[in-house]
């Protein structure tokens, strides 16, 4: 399955909804899409993983890339991965688990705790 990319907005924030499998083939596409958003000003972005079912090494290297992207331009990130993923573990967190990076993000349980800076993110 191809990777897709929705892109939305909720209030200052960007949306950005992931499906299919963050590989080594599709990682370039969600890249592109981070990188447009900045382009244009954005500095509130958030990835909804919830749909990824695959990720691989390069898929990860996205997520660091554009951490550090969001922190050089003074932005923010946060990720969403289902809101079982901190216990049962989604694919997407189960990898970021094992390659110890999964301190390095905020991770909300859906789109609402995600734009809301009230909300506190879940715990790894």
């Amino acid at each position: 399955m191809a990777l897709k990319v929705a892109v939305g907005e909720q209030g200052d924030w960007v949306v950005l909804r992931v499906s299919g499998e963050m590989d080594l083939l599709a990682s370039p596409v969600l890249r592109q899409r981070v990188h447009d958003a900045v382009a244009d000003g954005r500095r509130s972005l958030v990835l909804d993983l919830s749909d990824v079912f695959f990720c691989d090494s390069s898929g990860v290297g996205v997520l660091i890339t554009t951490r550090r992207l969001m922190r050089s331009c003074r932005g923010r990130l946060r990720l969403i991965l289902p809101a079982q993923g901190a216990v049962d573990g989604s694919h997407v967190n189960r990898v970021l688990a094992a390659l110890g990076v999964r301190r390095l993000f905020e991770v909300y349980p859906d789109a609402e705790s995600a734009v809301d800076d009230s909300s506190a993110p879940l715990t790894a």
